[in-house]
């Protein structure tokens, strides 16, 4: 139904900077089930800190759904108990109740069950990617938005609509809007140990903080 699911899944892929260099970056993303209402974004790795990132971020873009169909991830559920039914991540569970969501997971090696959000990993990395070259992550963040800004508002055959319009005419009466609080912080700024130098490290960049603090521990947001 409008607004029920989100497809969410992990993509990893190499990207080219001014420099020549190339490094390795983990793919989020995160698409409606109905419109194919999308978001993107990139991260260094695909640990847990980040899919919580992440799902923040596409959830204050898109909304919060109903439910949210994701792989067997060990971020997401720890194993099954014998009757089946999924062991979820300490952590993921608290997030889930926090943001009052609730997660199907595919069947094992089958990825056709999450066959949009599949596409569109691929779809970022054959049309996005090719041909761009970034200084950073953060830049490469800044262009990849617009580029989902963009393709939101482009007609798509597969939905035959545009995904924005389609998203907030149909699937808006569904989803529920995310209220930023002090709890999402938590997710929103992970922890990073301050050096003894008076530096902070975060995604490969090295912040400088009053050398008073030196070690002792911060958390960084990822934006502002």
């Amino acid at each position: 139904a409008p607004g029920e699911t989100y497809q969410m899944d992990w993509g990893f892929t190499d990207v080219l900077d001014y420099n020549g260099q190339v490094y390795r970056v983990a793919c989020f993303a995160m698409i409606c089930h109905c419109c194919g209402q999308r978001y993107i974004e990139f991260f260094p790795n695909a640990k847990q800190e980040n899919l919580f990132i992440g799902m923040i971020h596409a959830f204050s873009y898109m909304g919060i759904p109903r439910y949210v169909l994701t792989d067997n991830m060990k971020s997401v559920v720890i194993s099954r108990d014998p009757e089946g039914h999924p062991i979820w991540q300490r952590d993921y569970e608290a997030f889930m109740k926090l943001l009052q969501f609730q997660t199907k997971l595919c069947k094992p090696r089958h990825p056709y069950t999450k066959g949009a959000v599949e596409r569109l990993v691929r779809f970022v990395k054959e049309n996005f990617l090719v041909g761009r070259i970034f200084w950073n992550i953060t830049d490469l963040n800044h262009a990849v938005l617009n580029w989902c800004n963009q393709q939101n508002c482009t007609y798509h055959k597969a939905t035959a609509g545009v995904p924005q319009e389609l998203h907030y005419s149909n699937c808006a009466q569904q989803i529920r809007v995310l209220e930023m609080n002090p709890a999402l912080l938590f997710y929103l700024c992970p922890e990073r140990k301050i050096s003894f130098d008076g530096f902070v490290n975060y995604e490969g960049r090295r912040f400088g903080v009053p050398f008073s603090y030196h070690g002792t521990t911060a958390r960084i947001m990822r934006k502002d």
